[in-house]
């Protein structure tokens, strides 16, 4: 009886996401007393990679197609049957967020998303889930044999284990989808925002697209990636894919700066759950400042170039 990690492939490469999820359904595994299986749909990654965060077996499945959910959750079902697995570890990126339901659907098991602590084995098997967009957690019992797990992506360290992985090409075949898919777009280049461990986000405050090049400018320097607030979004100053929010994204990056952003609860529902919040905006009411860490009362054109200066050094 194994566990089974969704090993999600992005552009050829495995996604800091993957290596989190490894390395938790490795602790996982740990408790149980059994192993970790990773099943990689995709090409290009180094499937060998993964026993560096756990793994002990790996089984890969190539294909050229674009993700469709429901032939992906057909994949990973047979492959939990191949195995005997009875945890499933998914880890909660826009990918498994459709993946996890239609996997517990197949496996008629129990689902528990937004899971941001290891299982409580000690009477059953809880877990703890943030709700809410962040406001609260619930502890959950999941009574099926069957479970499958949605971790949230930056809430837990990443682990290395030493050992070797098994490498095997599954037998298993990616099905048709029920989907016909044309083409799909990508954003490249840029540091998923889901995965980046330090935000740069702008508002309303930065007065119009001609001046994101500072919001631009400082995230170079600082490996950052770039978000926005839903009224700029909407204004078509930057590109929906960098709204955070409580409709937009939700991020949990290891640092989050906000310049010229209210704070209006619909956004920090989605931001919230950073490990530190810096706000610098002019209003000195705004309600960003009571869930920020750091503030700057202060003009964005004053600050920005200050910030950028300090930086670079």
């Amino acid at each position: 009886m194994s566990v089974l990690v969704f090993a999600e492939i992005s552009d050829g490469k495995f996604k800091k996401a993957t290596f989190e999820a490894v390395s938790y359904g490795r602790q996982v595994a740990d408790m149980l007393g059994t192993q970790v299986v990773a099943i990689a749909i995709g090409t290009g990654a180094d499937a060998s990679e993964l026993s560096t965060y756990g793994a002990h077996v790996v089984k890969t499945i190539a294909t050229g197609d674009s993700f469709t959910a429901d032939a992906y959750a057909a994949a990973v079902n047979a492959s939990a049957n191949e195995v005997s697995a009875h945890t499933i570890i998914i880890s909660n990126t826009y990918t498994g967020k459709s993946l996890a339901p239609r996997v517990a659907q197949l496996m008629n098991a129990a689902l528990a998303t937004n899971v941001v602590s290891l299982p409580d084995t000690s009477n059953g098997f809880q877990v703890k889930r943030s709700v809410f967009s962040g406001k609260a957690f619930a502890f959950v019992n999941l009574q099926r044999s069957h479970k499958v797990i949605a971790i949230t992506p930056n809430s837990f360290e990443i682990k290395t284990f030493g050992g070797s992985a098994n490498v095997e090409n599954s037998a298993i075949a990616l099905g048709a989808s029920s989907l016909n898919i044309d083409s799909v777009n990508k954003v490249t280049g840029k540091i998923p925002l889901t995965e980046a461990e330090v935000v740069v986000s702008g508002g309303r405050g930065m007065k119009g697209p001609e001046n994101w090049h500072m919001i631009e400018e400082l995230a170079n320097i600082l490996g950052a990636a770039t978000a926005c607030s839903k009224p700029v979004s909407d204004m078509d100053w930057r590109p929906h894919s960098e709204h955070v929010g409580q409709t937009g994204i939700t991020i949990k990056p290891n640092l989050y700066i906000a310049i010229g952003i209210s704070g209006a609860i619909q956004h920090l529902a989605g931001v919230s759950s950073s490990k530190v919040i810096v706000a610098i905006n002019k209003d000195p009411e705004a309600p960003f400042f009571k869930a920020a860490d750091y503030g700057i009362v202060g003009d964005a054109f004053d600050v920005l170039p200050q910030l950028i200066s300090a930086a670079k050094n």
